[in-house]
């Protein structure tokens, strides 16, 4: 794909479904009892992979569009796949997955894309070892495809060495079905949707500031879910409304969970015109409208804590940090090698090729702005969704034609992404 400078961006669009929430309405109502309706639903490649893996052992599940059906007849009935349980690109699939699937008494096979097959999964596998799931695979275990036989669980305390959502999730949903207490504490709390969502499937957990606690044995029950747009996909148009010339962007129903929004607190400390209106969510996910104007930026330091809540945005943030006076720094953020690709990497070497001053560190990297970007390449998003993204908002703003390929990643999870660019340059 070839895309152009666009002079501004300016209108209102509905950012697709959130991709993690997505993924647990189902994960959730397929081992619950009784139906889960869901409504705004993404239905990119990742999620729809999801949805595949439970049709595998036996859930009924109706999908049309952004809105899903899902029969569920809880854990107990899950039946033992025929087939290999094939994840694609999706690492929160496999992950969480591996969670349910090492209290089920039956035998299962995980695979996935190229990408998969290179992702670390001792990280979880490693604790659902403890609790008593018998999984195999390369490297005993680290890499795809995996072996797993569960049951027969047992409750453990785990100390986990990072803050990750899908180890956190993988540990719970293996200890809802252990025999005891399952505790696991991480060194700073990570996202939180799938302890909001088991509350709102009736399950009780026991949280502290860094530490969540599960007993074995609850059930689940069904319940409707909206899910709001994925603040992770909006990021790219929040920096494409702070960066574009005489722009102004409306981004309508956005999640506003307080572990995903770094995006936004950086927004802020760099000195953007961003509006927040936030809607009351009644004990669901929080969400709002999130207006995003032309703005005049600073660098600032992004590491400790924070990263945890950004992870996924820092490909765009180095963008956003192209365009702002003075030198931005991101560290603390090695978990970037071990994404779709080696994102530290991959983001240096392509905004590199568009004219960008930035260099690679140990564990993250430093962007001195601002700078102007000439494009004139042809630049990869080597598979990988985000960098796909990142690059697309990039072109809106350098001085030539920007060639990008292997476009296609960027439907993982966000289908539509390049029709809302053409849409906002085409509202003037």
């Amino acid at each position: 794909m070839k895309i152009h400078k666009n002079a501004t961006m300016n209108g209102e669009i509905h950012i697709p479904g959130d991709k993690s929430i997505s993924h647990r309405s189902v994960m959730f109502g397929a081992i619950a009892d009784g139906t889960t309706v869901v409504k705004n639903f993404l239905p990119g490649a990742d999620c729809l992979s999801t949805i595949d893996c439970f049709r595998k052992m036996g859930v009924d599940i109706e999908q049309k569009g952004t809105d899903v059906v899902i029969h569920g007849k809880g854990l107990k009935e899950l039946k033992e796949p025929s087939d290999i349980l094939d994840v694609g690109n999706s690492g929160t699939t496999i992950r969480l997955m591996m969670g349910i699937l090492a209290g089920c008494e039956f035998h299962s096979t995980l695979i996935g894309d190229e990408s998969i097959a290179k992702r670390p999964m001792k990280r979880v596998t490693g604790p659902l070892k403890q609790l008593g799931a018998k999984i195999d695979g390369r490297a005993n275990g680290e890499y795809t495809p995996l072996s797993i036989r569960g049951g027969n669980l047992k409750a453990i305390t785990y100390q986990s060495p990072v803050a990750s959502a899908q180890i956190k999730s993988a540990v719970l949903l293996a200890g809802l079905q252990a025999e005891g207490t399952t505790t696991l504490t991480e060194p700073h709390k990570s996202r939180d949707h799938t302890e909001r969502m088991l509350s709102m499937f009736g399950v009780s957990l026991h949280e502290d500031a860094q530490s969540v606690s599960i007993e074995g044995g609850q059930t689940l029950k069904a319940t409707d879910i909206f899910v709001p747009g994925d603040i992770s996909s909006a990021a790219f148009f929040l920096v494409a409304g702070s960066i574009v010339p005489n722009s102004r962007i409306v981004l309508k129903n956005v999640g506003l969970n307080k572990t995903r929004t770094g995006i936004i607190d950086v927004l802020k400390q760099m000195g953007a015109n961003l509006e927040i209106n936030e809607v009351d969510a009644k004990g669901g996910e929080p969400y709002g409208d999130l207006t995003i104007s032309t703005s005049s930026l600073k660098g600032i330091e992004i590491s400790g804590d924070m990263i945890s809540r950004l992870i996924d945005e820092i490909p765009i943030i180095a963008l956003l940090a192209t365009q702002a006076e003075g030198t931005t720094i991101i560290k603390d953020a090695a978990e970037l090698k071990v994404k779709e690709t080696n994102r530290i990497d991959t983001v240096v070497s392509e905004l590199k090729k568009l004219g960008a001053n930035i260099e690679a560190t140990d564990d993250g990297m430093k962007i001195h702005g601002k700078t102007t970007l000439k494009g004139g390449a042809v630049v990869s998003s080597y598979g990988d969704h985000r960098i796909g993204m990142m690059l697309g908002i990039a072109a809106c703003i350098t001085e030539r034609a920007v060639q990008i390929e292997d476009t296609d990643a960027v439907r993982v999870s966000y289908p539509n992404f390049f029709e809302h660019i053409e849409f906002l340059t085409k509202t003037v």
